[in-house]
């Protein structure tokens, strides 16, 4: 049910961003979904890819530091609202999120969202609770 995502932090500087992207695609990794943020200084590179164990190998084998984080996607209505439906529950189960991202994919009216709470296993308990369908990881690398 959760997803592995890398965490790869990476220099705030013109070209890093395409260096471990290049090294991803050589490997013929696939990109399933992802978010930067930065800082000043440093930036963090969220990915979900169809292989995320290798991904994190290789990428350590050229010096990246990544780590692997447990998130879960979950799908939502591709309309206004789809999201606030998702929110109001960690609201009035007093989740604290701590990021996401979303994406659309093929499937008519319906779009991932990827979610990282302070409390995942309370997060999962509440969206099951409330009807929220919780997309499995295989089904995420294999999109």
């Amino acid at each position: 049910m959760k997803i592995k995502q890398l965490s790869i932090f990476l220099e705030n500087k013109i070209g890093s961003l395409s260096k471990p992207l290049e090294i991803l695609s050589k490997e013929g990794i696939n990109i399933r979904a992802m978010c930067m943020a930065d800082t000043s200084e440093f930036s963090i590179l969220r990915l979900v890819i169809d292989n995320p164990l290798k991904g994190k190998e290789i990428l350590e084998e050229n010096n990246f530091l990544v780590k692997i984080t447990e998130i879960i996607g979950v799908e939502m209505n591709d309309t206004p609202g789809g999201l606030t439906t998702v929110l109001q529950v960690m609201k009035d189960n007093n989740i604290d999120l701590e990021y996401l991202y979303a994406f659309t994919h093929d499937k008519v009216g319906k779009a991932i969202l990827l979610l990282h709470a302070d409390d995942m296993d309370k997060l999962i308990d509440s969206l099951h609770e409330n009807e929220i369908v919780i997309i499995p990881s295989d089904e995420v690398y294999n999109l």
